[in-house]
């Protein structure tokens, strides 16, 4: 599984001290367009494995983190470089528009 799921207490490690890129995830269970998304989210981690780092975070149950990011509305997509968030995508987007997205952070 090229997607790995983070938590509250593993947030900072796993995302924001990594050396690549991360595309962070936020979604819940219950959420339809988070299901959607999950698909292309999978492609995208395997298309770009050699240069980025995916990971979900359950919103339900990891509140800190999607509060500290000020998560309001699910799936929200975040990027993050050298420790800091550098684009968020909200919403269920077409996989065009996450590559193009992602593709302004990899070398």
């Amino acid at each position: 599984m090229l997607v790995h799921p983070v938590k509250d207490e593993t947030f900072r490690e796993e995302v924001l001290n990594h050396n690549l890129p991360v595309l962070v995830d936020f979604w819940a269970p219950w959420c339809g367009p988070c299901r959607m998304v999950s698909s292309i989210v999978d492609q995208v981690a395997e298309e770009y494995a050699a240069s980025i780092k995916v990971v979900k975070v359950n919103t339900d149950e990891n509140p800190s983190t999607a509060s500290e990011y000020g998560i309001r509305s699910i799936p929200t997509l975040m990027i993050f470089k050298d420790g800091q968030r550098v684009d968020t995508v909200i919403g269920a987007v077409p996989r065009t528009t996450l590559s193009n997205t992602l593709s302004k952070y990899i070398k």
